[in-house]
Parts: C-alpha cells; structure tokens; sequence
C-alpha cells in the first residue's frame, strides 16, 4: 500500500511538470495558445522597411524607421482591442496605443541638428 501512495506522489508530481504550480502552468499554456491563434490569423507586424531621403544622415533613417515601426505597434494594437476580451490585453494595448503615438509625434517634431564643428 505505502509503493502504490508513493508511486502516486511521485506521478502526480510528474504530471506538475518540473514540479511547478498547476494554475500557473495552465495560464502559460492559454497565453501560448492565444499566441499562438494570434499568429495564424496573420496579426503580426510588419517588417520595417522606412528609408530616409537620399543624402541625409543615419539619423534621419532612424526616426523614419522608427516612426513605422511605432505606427505598426499603434495598427497591431487597436486590432488587438478589436478582437480581445482579456482586460490586461486590453490595457497592453491601449498604454501601447498611447505611448507610441506620443512617441510617432515627437519623431515627427524632430529636426536635424547642425552638424558639429567636429564632424566638418
């Protein structure tokens, strides 16, 4: 009787995985598989491919890039807010779709600066 309760133990321990917490393995398993729903539907992110004028610095290329990439998390969000009921998605994407905006506009006040004595 003591073999069969400790081959119990130990195989409802192995059923834990490594031993974790059974909740918190079920809730890896549901973000995965939304994760994992998400990417089917194709919701994912466009590839950057912003290019600068020609002729101007490495920095305007960067804000361009940036501005798209920001602009692709602002598209991916507002589509999450359409689609999801989970309250802590909904509130990721909507601090998302705050900041980058905020992000988008202050890339796009930028102005180069004058080049340094420097760089001459």
């Amino acid at each position: 009787m003591k073999r069969l309760a400790a081959g119990l133990a130990l195989l409802a321990v192995a059923a834990c995985g490594e031993g974790g917490d059974p909740v918190q393995m079920a809730l890896r398993d549901a973000a995965a598989a939304r994760q994992a729903a998400t990417v089917q539907e194709g919701v994912t992110a466009p590839p950057v491919t912003a290019a600068a004028e020609p002729g101007s610095t490495g920095d305007a290329a960067f804000v361009a890039g940036m501005i798209e990439h920001h602009q692709a998390a602002v598209a991916l969000a507002t589509k999450t807010l359409k689609s999801s009921d989970d309250p802590a998605i909904r509130r990721m994407a909507e601090a998302e779709i705050e900041t980058r905006t905020r992000e988008i506009a202050d890339l796009q006040a930028w102005t180069p600066s004058p080049p340094s004595p420097a760089a001459r």
